[in-house]
C-alpha cells in the first residue's frame, strides 16, 4: 500500500540521501564487488556499468529533489507552484534529469536509439508545433517509458501529461516533481473505473498547443499470462471479434477503449500519435535489470500521426479502429524484435 504524501516526503525523500552518501562512502567496495560478478553475466562488464548508471541516477535524483525544494520555498512554501512560471521550471528539471540520464545509458550500454518517424513535409512540421497531441503506446517496463517521455520533452519539446500507477510514487523524485506537473496517478483495476475516467478527461481537456497526454491502454505489461487472461475476459463479456483479434497478436496485450476514448472525446483538436518500441520491454523487475539489461544493442521505436479530422467518428467504431493499430503495431514489434542475450556463462569448477 502506497504510504500518505506526507510519509514519503519526510521518509522516502531523506532515505534517497542517505542511500546516495551510503553508496559514494562504498563505492570503492562496490566497485570491486561488480568487478568479480561481472564474468557470471552475460556481456562485458555487466555489473560494473550497472553500479555506474545506478551511481549517476541516485545523483541526479538527489539533485532533482533539492532542486525541487529550493522552487518549493521560493514559491512562497508552495503557494505559486502551481503557476507558469514554476511549471516551465519543473519540466525544465524533468528535460535536465532526462537527458542525463539517456546520454549516461546510451553511453555506459553501449545502446543505439533508432526512431522512426513520418516525413518532416510542410504540413508535419507545422503539426509538431502547434497541436495537441494523445499518445497511445505499448506498456512495455519503465525502460521504454523513460525513452517515450524523454524524446517527448527534448525531441520534440512537448510538455507530456502522463497517466501513471500509483506505485511509481514509492520513487521520490518522481513523486515530487509529477505531482507538481499535470499528470495523473491511478491505481488499476479491472474493468472500466470511472475515477481514472475522470482523471484521463481531466488532462485531456487541458492540453494546450505543445500538449501531449500519454496513456498505456493495455494497462499493464505483456506477460503470456495477462495475455490469456485478458482474453478470457473478452470472451465472458461476449466480445467475440475483439478477443479473436487479441487472440492474434503475440506481443501485445488487448488495448483497454476506455481510456484513450475517453481522451479522443474530451480533446477533440488533438490528433492521435501511435507508438511502437522494441528492445527494453522484457524489463520490468530488479532482477530483469540485473540479468537481461540489453548491451551493444540497436533500440527501435516507431511512431504514427493520425490527424484528428480522421478518426472515425462513434465508440463501434473507434474501438475497431484502436484494435487496428494494436495489430500493426503487433506486428511491427514481430519484424523488429531484437535477438536475446546468451545465457549467464556457468563458471565450471578446476579439478585438483
Amino acid at each position: 500500500m502506497l504510504p500518505p504524501r506526507v510519509v514519503r516526503r519526510l521518509v522516502l525523500a531523506p532515505l534517497l540521501l542517505v542511500i546516495m552518501v551510503a553508496v559514494a562512502v562504498n563505492l570503492p567496495l562496490l566497485v570491486i564487488v561488480a568487478i568479480v560478478a561481472s564474468p557470471w553475466l552475460p556481456g562485458r562488464w555487466r555489473a560494473l556499468r550497472l553500479l555506474c548508471f545506478a551511481l549517476v541516477w541516485l545523483a541526479l535524483e538527489s539533485l532533482a529533489l533539492s532542486a525541487c525544494l529550493a522552487l518549493w520555498v521560493a514559491s512562497g512554501f508552495g503557494d505559486r507552484l502551481r503557476s507558469e512560471a514554476f511549471q516551465e521550471r519543473h519540466y525544465t528539471i524533468m528535460r535536465w534529469f532526462l537527458a542525463i540520464l539517456f546520454r549516461v545509458s546510451t553511453r555506459v550500454f553501449r545502446l543505439t536509439v533508432e526512431i522512426e518517424e513520418p516525413a518532416l513535409s510542410p504540413e508535419e512540421a507545422a503539426a509538431r508545433l502547434r497541436r495537441p497531441v494523445i499518445v497511445l503506446s505499448r506498456h512495455a517496463g519503465p525502460g521504454d517509458s523513460f525513452l517515450l517521455v524523454h524524446n517527448l520533452l527534448n525531441r520534440y519539446a512537448r510538455r507530456p501529461r502522463i497517466v501513471m500507477k500509483a506505485a511509481l510514487q514509492f520513487d521520490p523524485g518522481l513523486d515530487v516533481v509529477a505531482n507538481r506537473l499535470p499528470n495523473a496517478f491511478v491505481a488499476p483495476r479491472r474493468g472500466v473505473d470511472t475515477v481514472i475516467i475522470q482523471a484521463i478527461e481531466r488532462l485531456a481537456a487541458g492540453l494546450g498547443p505543445t500538449g501531449a497526454l500519454v496513456i498505456f491502454p493495455e494497462g499493464a505489461n505483456f506477460t503470456p499470462r495477462r495475455r490469456i487472461r485478458a482474453i478470457r475476459r473478452l470472451e465472458q463479456r461476449e466480445l467475440v471479434e475483439e478477443a479473436a483479434r487479441a487472440r492474434a497478436m503475440r506481443y501485445l496485450l488487448p488495448p483497454r477503449p476506455g481510456g484513450a476514448l475517453a481522451a479522443i472525446a474530451a480533446a477533440p483538436t488533438a490528433d492521435v500519435i501511435f507508438v511502437a518500441h522494441t528492445g527494453l520491454d522484457h524489463l520490468i523487475t530488479i532482477g530483469d535489470i540485473w540479468s537481461s539489461l540489453p548491451m551493444e544493442q540497436k533500440l527501435t521505436a516507431r511512431w504514427w500521426r493520425v490527424p484528428a479530422a480522421e478518426i472515425p467518428s462513434g465508440r463501434e467504431a473507434q474501438t475497431r479502429w484502436l484494435y487496428d493499430w494494436w495489430a500493426r503495431i503487433d506486428g511491427w514489434i514481430g519484424e523488429h524484435h531484437p535477438a536475446p542475450l546468451p545465457p549467464p556463462a556457468r563458471r565450471t569448477p578446476r579439478a585438483t
